[in-house]
């Protein structure tokens, strides 16, 4: 039987949400697709109900560039209550132990280095992980007591901002897969007290900036004044630190039936880059190869093909490549940005 047609409108590009606390992640793509009637929609990373800031949103062909996102790493800014700690690590739990206060900031400030680095995270229950196959926050909600195995995670900044009453303000930036309640919870073990989160909003993710979000109320008044193309973004935004390539005619020709074509990109190391149309959109996702040839060339394979269309929502920024660009002939030169 052939599959139904897909509802909505073929919007394509990103997104960056303001996720209020106490929504779903998946609920707010739901409502964005409604505001918007996007037939696609999916978001780029999930934050926990309790949590709030930024929530990067992908419509159409934005859902296939998540996945080729080279750099994982988040920000944070957190509220740390030391005192207690709780069984999902956040406010929205039931105190489990109590604990002394720290002395002062000065103790915090001096602990943090320990957290800084390549360091093991054992996942709070409460957490997404599937454990036998279902998610643990499942089993934690049915009581069930599960030893979560720990991970490692990569803490690159991890800064003291303020620290009163028991209230310690921080600012994060971490990996991929780095819990930040887990983050509070030993922190607040390793000073002999006890901690939770009382408040957690996501800076910065996927390269979208917390300045950048837009609440759905106000993504609501955008779309019925017909002014959507004043907060969507490219589709190609999230791999905004891969090298570009924009193509020539002949190379674009080639690329747009999925044959590989030789380049002179000199500056440029192999790897993923982005390959734009003679018009300056975004096309293709290749990879740059290492080996030059006799002629001073090297290769790009295309991986992945996105449609362009003139006037769409799929065209790039134009500070996103540079003029003239790669070739699959010798004689003419090949340049790129990062």
């Amino acid at each position: 039987m052939r599959a139904g047609k897909r509802r909505g409108k073929p919007i394509h590009g990103w997104l960056a949400i303001y996720k209020d606390p106490g929504e779903g992640s998946t609920r707010v793509v739901e409502k964005v697709k409604r505001i918007t009637q996007a037939a696609k929609a999916g978001h780029g990373g999930t934050l926990d109900p309790f949590s709030e800031g930024l929530l990067p949103v992908a419509l159409g062909e934005g859902t296939k560039t998540s996945g080729l996102v080279l750099d994982g790493d988040k920000r944070y800014r957190g509220w740390v209550r030391f005192g207690r700690e709780t069984d999902s690590g956040d406010l929205t739990g039931e105190v489990i132990r109590e604990g002394d206060l720290p002395a002062d900031e000065s103790v915090i400030r001096a602990a943090l280095p320990l957290f800084t680095g390549r360091i093991d995270q054992v996942p709070p229950l409460h957490s997404a992980i599937r454990v036998n196959g279902e998610r643990a926050y499942h089993l934690a909600r049915r009581g069930e007591v599960v030893e979560m195995a720990p991970r490692v995670v990569t803490v690159h900044d991890f800064t003291l901002v303020s620290y009163a009453d028991g209230l310690a303000e921080v600012d994060v930036r971490c990996s991929k897969g780095t819990y930040m309640r887990a983050l509070a919870r030993d922190l607040g073990r390793h000073l002999g007290s006890a901690a939770h989160l009382e408040r957690l909003v996501r800076t910065e993710t996927l390269g979208f900036q917390l300045s950048e979000a837009v609440r759905l109320s106000e993504l609501a008044t955008k779309v019925a004044a017909g002014r959507l193309d004043d907060v969507l973004f490219p589709v190609d935004r999230v791999l905004a630190g891969i090298p570009a390539l924009r193509l020539r005619a002949q190379a674009w020709r080639k690329v747009e039936n999925g044959q590989s074509i030789w380049v002179e990109a000199e500056g440029l190391a192999g790897g993923p880059v982005r390959l734009m149309t003679p018009e300056g959109q975004f096309c293709a996702y290749g990879v740059l190869g290492d080996k030059v040839d006799l002629l001073g060339r090297r290769s790009v394979k295309p991986r992945r093909l996105f449609p362009t269309e003139r006037g769409s929502d799929l065209q790039s920024h134009p500070n996103h490549s540079r003029s003239p660009s790669d070739v699959d002939h010798p004689g003419e030169e090949a340049s790129g940005d990062s």
